[in-house]
């Protein structure tokens, strides 16, 4: 993909400004390396799913062009799009499209992990006990209570990471509550969510040796907009204090640290004007 103007936008605050010079000041991101990408064909944000007549059509959405050699596995499962790094034991990724006629059904919490036989080191939930993480949702149980298949996918192991727990049960908890607001809002948006890891992540747990990352990155993209727009969140791995604007930044700064490309399959126009700016103003607006 031809390389976009950056942002001007960069680091709207002390607290990003200083989040972004730990991502990139420690090195960059290690072991990135592979390509895979697919699409799930049951979440792929077609007009049908979003009830919105001439709404616009972006086939592919959850497809994401990775760097070459990261180890990855892809698997859709219902609802949502995993690829699996068995070398850290966590996702490169999870992809997913959250229908606002979604949110308000009422399939109950599943709370049962599992493990994947067919993911190449998918961990156990033991791996994770008294470890001191949280075995933190990429893609939330809340997102799925639309289909009891899609409740019980999401609590497979291949969908988790070592969380803090202040963080899981705190500001990731709070933009999760975020996006559900804003897809029923935008009739439809698509997340992508994910560890980030770096040079001195070294600590992992369990028999698994699951590596426990340094921080979170979250992708929005709301398709179907008359002005498509997007945004992404960078969250340490931590107690993350202040406000949710102060961990935003563009796609396109986000793909900086990480070396992926989101929305490949975009239009160009619109990959540019949804990746390269953000407004949190827009995004957090109720209308």
């Amino acid at each position: 993909m031809a390389r976009r103007k950056r942002s001007k936008k960069k680091g709207n605050d002390a607290v990003n400004f200083l989040l972004l010079l730990f991502l990139l000041g420690a090195g960059g991101m290690t072991g990135w390396n592979g390509c895979s990408e697919t699409d799930n064909p049951d979440h792929t944000g077609n007009t049908e799913n979003t009830g919105k007549p001439g709404a616009n059509h972006y086939p592919d959405l959850e497809t994401v062009s990775i760097p070459k050699g990261l180890t990855s596995q892809i698997k859709e499962y219902t609802g949502f799009t995993v690829s699996f790094n068995k070398d850290n034991g966590t996702p490169n990724y999870v992809a997913w499209e959250l229908l606002g006629k979604e949110v308000a059904n009422d399939v109950q919490r599943d709370d049962n992990f599992w493990t994947d036989p067919d993911i190449d080191g998918c961990p156990s939930t033991k791996d994770y006990t008294r470890s001191g993480y949280d075995r933190g949702h990429m893609c939330p149980a809340a997102d799925q209570k639309w289909s009891a298949q899609a409740m019980y996918d999401c609590f497979v192991m291949a969908n988790m990471c070592p969380q803090e727990h202040a963080l899981n049960a705190g500001a990731w908890a709070t933009l999760e509550n975020k996006e559900r607001q804003w897809a029923q809002r935008d009739s439809a948006i698509m997340i992508i969510a994910g560890p980030l890891y770096d040079k001195n992540d070294t600590k992992r747990i369990g028999d698994a040796g699951v590596r426990v990352p340094g921080a979170f990155f979250k992708v929005l993209m709301a398709p179907y907009l008359d002005q498509p727009r997007g945004i992404a969140f960078v969250y340490p791995n931590m107690t993350s204090p202040g406000n949710m604007q102060d961990y935003a930044m563009s796609i396109d700064e986000l793909e900086e640290i990480l070396g992926y490309d989101f929305f490949p399959t975009l239009p160009d126009n619109i990959e540019k004007q949804v990746e390269s700016t953000y407004s949190f103003k827009e995004w957090n607006n109720s209308k």
